[in-house]
C-alpha cells in the first residue's frame, strides 16, 4: 500500500500547473484572470477599510491605522492573547494567539459585529 500511496502525496497532480500553463498562455483568458485577482485585492483593501472606519466610528481610543497600512490577507491586530482568548469565549470570534486575523473571512455582513467585538475587548 505505501508503494502505491507514496506517489500521490510526494508528487502533486500535474493537472493544476497545466490549467495555469492555459490560463497565463492565453491572453484573453489571462486578462479575465488578472481582473479577477484584482477584484480580490480591492476587496481585501476595502474590507480593512471597513474595519477600521467600524472601529474609529465606535469611538476607540486605539490607533487602528496598522489595518490600512498592511498588506496581504491577514492583519495582525495587535491584540494580546488574553483579548484573543476573550473575543473567542465571548463573541464567537477566533484570531491567531497573536492576534492575527484573517482578512478574507470578513465580509460586509460581518465587518460590524467584528469591529463591535474587538472594541469591547480592547476599551477596557
Amino acid at each position: 500500500v505505501k508503494i502505491l500511496v507514496r506517489p500521490m502525496y510526494s508528487n502533486p497532480p500535474v493537472h493544476g500547473a497545466r490549467i495555469a500553463g492555459e490560463v497565463l498562455s492565453d491572453s484573453g483568458l489571462r486578462q479575465m484572470w488578472l481582473g479577477e485577482v484584482k477584484e480580490m485585492a480591492d476587496r481585501i483593501i476595502r474590507m480593512r477599510a471597513a474595519l477600521r472606519g467600524e472601529l474609529e466610528e465606535l469611538g476607540s481610543k486605539k490607533s487602528w491605522n496598522h489595518i490600512t497600512d498592511q498588506i496581504g490577507m491577514f492583519c495582525y491586530t495587535g491584540l494580546t492573547p488574553a483579548q484573543v482568548d476573550r473575543l473567542a469565549s465571548e463573541f464567537h470570534v477566533y484570531l491567531t494567539r497573536d492576534g492575527r486575523v484573517s482578512i478574507a473571512g470578513i465580509t460586509t455582513g460581518n465587518v460590524k459585529y467584528l469591529a463591535e467585538s474587538i472594541h469591547k475587548v480592547t476599551k477596557d
